[in-house]
């Protein structure tokens, strides 16, 4: 249970919700729980689940590693919510358990990793526990591996994420 209730999901529905949570199932949360959660604010569910949606399963970058970083900021943000759930549409691609886990780690030592996927995780690492390390010179090796838009995509996936996995943290006693 959460601080805050879930409203009932024929409710979430009647205030226009169903295409999200429907969307959200693809996280596997059947239940919808954190849209549920939102729509005591129905804009601000619409808003927010739309650009966490939009920052995890659209872009040019390669969902799977997009799920892994996700999975990375829920265990720094200490959810254990948002770092149990799996998107499933990265799990059909072939994501499993130890590859989200090599991202967890050592990645930037870790072979099965390009040096753009490694770059990436160091992004996400680096964003809510070093950000003084974020400077010109780390997004200039950025840029030899990504696209300025992909690293956009990436920071912005980051900022999203995060701050409402921190968010739904709080939830929960």
């Amino acid at each position: 249970m959460t601080l805050i209730d879930p409203v009932d999901r024929s409710q979430a529905e009647e205030q226009g919700l169903r295409s999200r949570l429907d969307s959200f199932t693809g996280l596997g949360d059947e239940s919808a729980t954190f849209i549920r959660i939102l729509a005591r604010a129905p804009g601000y569910a619409e808003a927010l689940w739309d650009a966490m949606a939009e920052a995890l399963f659209e872009g040019n970058v390669d969902h799977a590693l997009k799920e892994i970083i996700r999975i990375q900021l829920a265990n720094k943000a200490e959810d254990p919510y948002f770092s149990s759930l799996r998107s499933k549409k990265a799990l059909e691609s072939g994501l499993t358990e130890e590859r989200i886990a090599a991202g967890q780690g050592d990645f930037l030592n870790d072979t099965q990793f390009t040096d753009a996927e490694k770059w990436a995780l160091d992004y996400a690492y680096r964003m809510y526990r070093t950000p003084e390390t974020v400077d010109a010179a780390f997004y200039d090796e950025g840029k030899q591996l990504w696209s300025e838009a992909q690293i956009m995509e990436i920071g912005g996936l980051v900022a999203i994420h995060y701050g409402l996995q921190t968010f739904m943290r709080t939830l929960q006693p």
